[in-house]
């Protein structure tokens, strides 16, 4: 959410302006808009579970293709 001089907002992103229109529906200090904040955060800690997956993924990828492995050659 972006705010400009005239404190209007802009939501950029489809899943804040869900949020931002459920705010404005409920008030905010109602039990819906603090299971709608828990939520918010639960979401937000999902995404960052999902990209923590991929980054050691890709982690154990690159650190697996460093790896020389050992040929054992039959000398006569």
């Amino acid at each position: 959410m972006v705010k400009n001089r005239d404190e209007k907002e802009t939501v950029l992103c489809p899943v804040g302006r869900f949020f931002m229109e459920l705010e404005r529906a409920s008030g905010k200090k109602t039990e819906f808009f603090n299971h709608l904040t828990r939520s918010r955060l639960e979401f937000l800690k999902a995404i960052r579970s999902l990209v923590d997956e991929r980054i050691d993924g890709l982690e154990k990828k690159a650190s697996a293709k460093g790896k020389k492995r050992v040929t054992k050659i039959k000398v006569e």
